[in-house]
């Protein structure tokens, strides 16, 4: 046989897309060439396929060797190709037993082979490297072909063997590979890593008094809601913020294999859990790290907080073009970062937390501390954050200095209890609706979030106080659907109406 084709995944944002590696060893000068716009990692697979090659006791093919990656247009990175051309190598030079074939059609010589879907970096010794973003193969791999055999290296396989419904076979080296495809001996089935424990997170009742920031946490929590707390230094606005993730319900299956498959992409190390996550950036953080980026696009932090928590302090501090990048993701749940030759495009549906000061020195409005800014300098420091943007936020809340007397405070209600309720209201909203209240759509208010009529006034005499935009008057009609649930009511009352309101008042 002079052809042999295989099939492998190259990486573009959150989905491997299929690639058929084809390679043919043709009469001529020796020569061995890698086509299909792969880059300077892919074309280095020559030498190391040479040296696996003689290493694992095969015989290198001598002839012209010509290895195509289709399609041609999809640039193919890294040396995850390394399996597949080494072991076509040994299937077109004839050094694996297989059934004849005359070598005209491009198939895999043993039909069992054309279900296989291969990716694995070569040592020189032969042995199997661990491939990055197993988890996002085997995702992609599981929705475009559920009957296909993945073969990983160990340690990847292991990975992407938590992939419910996928086969995964575990391999070590070349030699064992081979030796499969030949029926000799067959790859065992990898076994998936123990389901990790939850860390755990910190607990609400450490938080001593500020009813107000902790109902309207809850109220975030419940409903999915992005949220802003104003105050002065020591309020509790970062205490409060890192207590959410342990208010929301647990992740399931594929929330957890999702999130921890963004992680992967973004070269962090194994993260799987069930619990939300949580990111801080700094507020130095580029534009870049904070929404993704780079010449191979990689997902910024905003995709690694996707279905769990990401918290901004000092808000203002954070550049402005860094800021205004966030207006799509809040609204689209995603982010497409656009290339020359493609557009990656990677989650982003995260629960923003953002913290400020009143003012630049932190003790405007104190009633004790006294503040040393100027008017214009206030004014300076609360533009830096753009209207639009603020629209996009559900709850606006001020917190009041912390109280010295709050260690004689009993502690306040624990995380367990408010998660309970807070699970209770997202069970209500996805048997109503199929989706939290924070992601309703225009239509989907007006069947869902039914006025009183005396809500119904109240909100259009708020919305006319506020001078709110449509924007504002839905997603106070989000907050009000997710008060409601929390009271399980089905109608939208007054009360419900005047709390969410409150959190659009004006203040920042």
């Amino acid at each position: 046989m002079t052809l042999a084709v295989l099939a492998s995944r190259a990486l573009c944002g959150m989905h491997a897309h299929a690639v058929r590696v084809e390679t043919h060893l043709g009469p001529g000068l020796p020569g061995f060439n890698v086509v299909g716009l792969a880059d300077t990692e892919v074309r280095e697979s020559r030498e190391r396929v040479r040296a696996a090659i003689l290493s694992s006791g095969f015989e290198f093919p001598a002839g012209r060797i010509t290895v195509s990656l289709s399609p041609a247009d999809m640039p193919k990175e890294s040396g995850r190709f390394d399996l597949p051309i080494a072991l076509g190598l040994l299937l077109a030079s004839g050094q694996l037993a297989a059934p004849p074939s005359d070598g005209a059609q491009p198939a895999a010589p043993d039909p069992a082979l054309a279900h296989l879907v291969l990716a694995g970096e070569l040592s020189l010794t032969g042995a199997l490297v661990p491939v990055a973003a197993p988890l996002v193969i085997a995702l992609s791999v599981a929705r475009d072909a559920p009957d296909a055999t993945l073969i990983l290296p160990a340690g990847s396989a292991e990975q992407a063997a938590w992939v419910p419904g996928l086969r995964v076979l575990s391999a070590r080296c070349l030699a064992d590979v081979a030796a499969h495809a030949a029926g000799a001996c067959l790859l065992p089935n990898a076994a998936p890593n123990p389901w990790p424990t939850p860390a755990p997170v910190p607990c609400l009742s450490d938080v001593r008094g500020q009813p107000g920031a902790r109902r309207a946490l809850e109220v975030a929590a419940a409903g999915g809601h992005s949220l802003l707390m104003l105050g002065p230094p020591g309020a509790g606005k970062s205490m409060l913020a890192a207590r959410l993730p342990g208010l929301l319900p647990p992740l399931d299956r594929s929330q957890a294999l999702e999130a921890a498959a963004v992680a992967a992409m973004a070269g962090l190390p194994d993260t799987l859990s069930g619990q939300p996550p949580f990111r801080a950036p700094h507020h130095s953080t580029s534009v870049a790290a904070l929404v993704g980026g780079g010449s191979r696009p990689r997902p910024g932090e905003i995709s690694l907080a996707h279905h769990g928590v990401l918290f901004l302090d000092e808000l203002p501090e954070f550049s402005r073009r860094s800021l205004e990048a966030l207006r799509e993701p809040l609204e689209a749940g995603r982010v497409v970062i656009a290339r020359a030759l493609y557009a990656a495009q990677f989650p982003a549906r995260f629960q923003l937390v953002a913290a400020m000061n009143p003012c630049p020195c932190g003790w405007r409005g104190h009633p004790v501390r006294t503040c040393s800014c100027t008017p214009d300098q206030v004014a300076r420091y609360a533009g830096k954050i753009s209207g639009p943007l603020l629209d996009r936020i559900d709850l606006h809340v001020v917190l009041p200095p912390s109280d010295p007397v709050w260690m004689a405070a009993p502690p306040g209600e624990p995380s367990a209890a408010v998660r309970e309720r807070v699970i209770r209201c997202r069970d209500r909203q996805y048997a109503r609706q199929g989706k939290a209240n924070a992601d309703l759509a225009g239509a989907e208010l007006d069947e869902f979030c039914v006025l009183a009529p005396d809500a119904q006034s109240l909100l259009q005499e708020a919305m006319r106080r506020l001078a709110g935009s449509g924007r504002v008057l839905h997603r106070a009609l989000r907050v009000a659907r997710t008060i409601a649930d929390l009271d399980g009511h089905d109608i939208l009352a007054a009360s419900h109406v005047a709390q969410a309101v409150q959190y659009r008042r004006p203040g920042v």
